[in-house]
């Protein structure tokens, strides 16, 4: 093979590896991983060589989600300055060479989840893979204000997947972390939409802020961050975490309280991409938060 062939090989992976979105994807690879630490009691040993694997087939899924993701809206990319630089748009990957290595890398994923994890784990993440890929990109998001409402609950369900890999069971716990992720997903989002308002109406997508307004998008989102800030307190309720976590979500909650009421009194581009920025934080620490907290005990015996 010549230099020249192994060059453009090398080149279509490194625009595919793009599409799969390897930032977002680290936050939906933490909190599965993240799953998979709580579902083990205090003082079992995990399982690391599973561990592993499920991660390695979840964020092979995921990539390969996102990457479809990028395809079916290479045409809405176009028009938007965050994503006219995909590879989608730019022309630098073909549409066959995305859906082969899409195929090939998901393929992938599912197939080792099934064998080295177990069936539960695969079909929970194919249907995630179809939840996101599918309903929200292809159907929810172009149709309804609400898409990132109901479309929130493919993102929402890494942790679901983590627990599922090591305990073989969706339990009341996992459901809990997979409900707090579903409550945050709109503020979040929302954030993000507000201060890319024009770029949205451009594309033709209906986004709240561009169906009904930013005064009716900042009210919505000050309301859905009550509703998070209520769930994220439920595993002290469930006494699934303790006083560390607890002084945790109350700190990180009253700052996402202060910039969704600031949001909503005074509006500014700026805010709106702080808030926004401090959302993915804000669930990278809560999730540590009660990482730390569920293994506190080893540390203090």
């Amino acid at each position: 093979m010549s230099d020249l062939a192994i060059s453009i090989q090398q080149n279509i992976f490194v625009q595919f590896l793009k599409l799969t979105k390897p930032r977002v994807n680290a936050l939906i690879v933490f909190t599965a991983m993240i799953g998979m630490m709580l579902a083990y009691p205090v003082g079992i040993a995990w399982d690391l060589p599973l561990m592993l694997t499920a991660t390695i087939g979840i964020a092979l899924v995921a990539g390969a989600a996102a990457a479809f993701n990028c395809l079916v809206e290479q045409q809405i990319d176009k028009k938007m300055a965050r994503t006219r630089a995909r590879p989608t748009v730019a022309g630098s990957i073909l549409t066959w060479q995305i859906l082969v290595l899409a195929g090939i890398v998901g393929g992938a994923g599912l197939l080792t989840l099934h064998q080295f994890v177990n069936p539960l784990t695969m079909w929970l993440t194919l249907g995630t893979f179809v939840g996101y890929a599918v309903i929200y990109t292809v159907i929810l998001k172009p149709a309804t204000p609400q898409n990132i409402v109901i479309g929130g609950a493919s993102g929402a369900m890494p942790p679901i997947l983590g627990w599922a890999a090591v305990m073989n069971t969706v339990s009341p716990e996992s459901m809990l972390l997979f409900l707090i992720i579903f409550a945050w997903t709109p503020p979040h989002f929302w954030a993000l939409a507000l201060y890319r308002k024009k770029e949205y109406a451009q594309a033709g997508l209906p986004m709240l802020p561009v169906t009904h307004g930013n005064e009716f998008t900042q009210l919505h989102l000050l309301l859905y961050t009550f509703i998070m800030v209520a769930c994220t307190l439920l595993p002290v309720a469930m006494k699934m975490a303790g006083m560390i976590y607890l002084l945790a979500v109350l700190a990180l909650d009253g700052y996402f309280i202060y910039l969704a009421v600031k949001l909503f009194r005074k509006y500014s581009d700026a805010l709106a991409k702080k808030t926004f920025a401090y959302s993915i934080l804000y669930l990278s620490l809560l999730f540590a938060a009660l990482l730390v907290d569920h293994y506190a005990p080893l540390v203090l015996r």
